[in-house]
C-alpha cells in the first residue's frame, strides 16, 4: 500500500486547492470530512471521487468496522499524518476525508411543494449550514440562493449542512428577483419577513408560499420587498429586536410544520 508523504505530491495540492472557490467551481467537486458526512454521502450515493485516510492517526481506529468495509469499495488513498494536519479544515480531525462531484447542473424548480424557501445574500457559512439542515429536515427537496449568498460548498457549511448537503438541492439564482417573478407566475406567494408589519408569521397559511430570507446587517433587498405579497415579523415580548437569521429561519419554518400536523 503507497501512502503519500510528500506536500509535492499533485494530488495533495489538488486537494489544498479545493478549499478556494473558484477551483471548486471550475472542478465542480467539495470535500466533506469525517465519519458521519462520509457515511452520509455512502448511504445518498453522491459521486464519491476518492476517500483520503491518515494512515498512521490515532483517531481512524474509531471508524466502525461496517463503515471501513463500504469505504473500501471506493478509491481509497492514504497519507502520512503530516500530510492528513496540512490538508484537513477541523481542529480535531477523525483522519478521514473525501471528494465529492457535485451534481448540482439541475436549475428546474420543484413546483410540487407547499414552500420554497430563497435565500437573499446570506452571507455567514455557518448561518447558510444551519438553514440548509433545517430545510431537509422538514422534507424540503431544494433551496433558491442568490449570486450574493455565502458559498453552499464552502467547508464549514458542509460541516453544517450534517449531511443535508446531499438531499436538499441548491438552486443557485443568477439574478434572484427574476428567479422569484417566475415563482409568482406558478401562483406562489412571495413572503418576507419585515419589522415594518403587524402581520406575524402566525397570521397566514403555509400554502403556494414562497419565504425569502434576508441578509443578516439588511434584511431583503428593496426591490424584493417591493415584490412581496405578503410581509411577516415574528413576535418578540422581550427587549431584543432581531434574532439570528437561521433561528429566525427555524421558527417560520416550524410554523408551517405545526400548520401542516394539525
Amino acid at each position: 500500500m503507497q501512502v503519500i508523504s510528500s506536500k509535492d505530491n499533485e494530488f495533495i495540492k489538488h486537494i489544498k486547492k479545493l478549499k478556494d472557490k473558484k477551483y471548486r467551481d471550475i472542478n465542480k467537486e467539495f470535500i466533506v470530512e469525517g465519519i458521519k458526512l462520509i457515511k452520509e454521502a455512502i448511504e445518498e450515493k453522491a459521486e464519491i471521487k476518492q476517500i483520503v485516510i491518515c494512515d498512521n492517526c490515532q483517531n481512524t481506529d474509531i471508524i466502525p468496522k461496517e463503515l471501513m468495509y463500504e469505504i473500501a469499495k471506493y478509491e481509497c488513498i492514504y497519507v502520512t499524518e503530516k500530510i492528513f494536519s496540512s490538508i484537513t479544515d477541523v481542529n480535531t480531525p477523525q483522519g478521514i476525508l473525501a471528494i465529492i462531484g457535485r451534481n448540482n447542473e439541475e436549475t428546474q424548480i420543484d413546483y410540487t411543494q407547499d414552500i420554497i424557501v430563497a435565500l437573499d445574500d446570506i452571507q455567514d457559512p455557518g448561518n447558510l449550514g444551519t438553514i440548509l439542515r433545517t430545510a431537509d429536515s422538514i422534507g424540503l427537496n431544494q433551496i433558491l440562493v442568490s449570486k450574493g449568498t455565502a458559498d453552499s460548498y464552502n467547508p464549514k457549511v458542509v460541516r453544517s449542512t450534517m449531511g443535508a448537503i446531499f438531499r436538499v438541492k441548491i438552486i443557485e439564482c443568477e439574478d434572484l428577483e427574476k428567479t422569484l417573478k417566475e415563482v409568482k407566475k406558478q401562483k406562489y406567494e412571495l413572503v418576507i419577513t419585515s419589522l415594518q408589519t403587524k402581520n406575524s408569521i402566525y397570521d397566514i397559511k403555509y400554502n403556494k408560499k414562497v419565504i425569502v430570507i434576508g441578509n443578516e446587517g439588511n434584511g431583503v433587498s428593496k426591490r424584493i420587498q417591493d415584490m412581496a405579497d405578503v410581509k411577516v415579523k415574528i413576535p418578540m415580548i422581550g427587549k431584543t429586536e432581531s434574532l439570528n437569521v437561521s433561528v429566525a429561519t427555524g421558527i417560520v419554518l416550524y410554523e408551517y410544520i405545526r400548520q401542516k400536523l394539525l
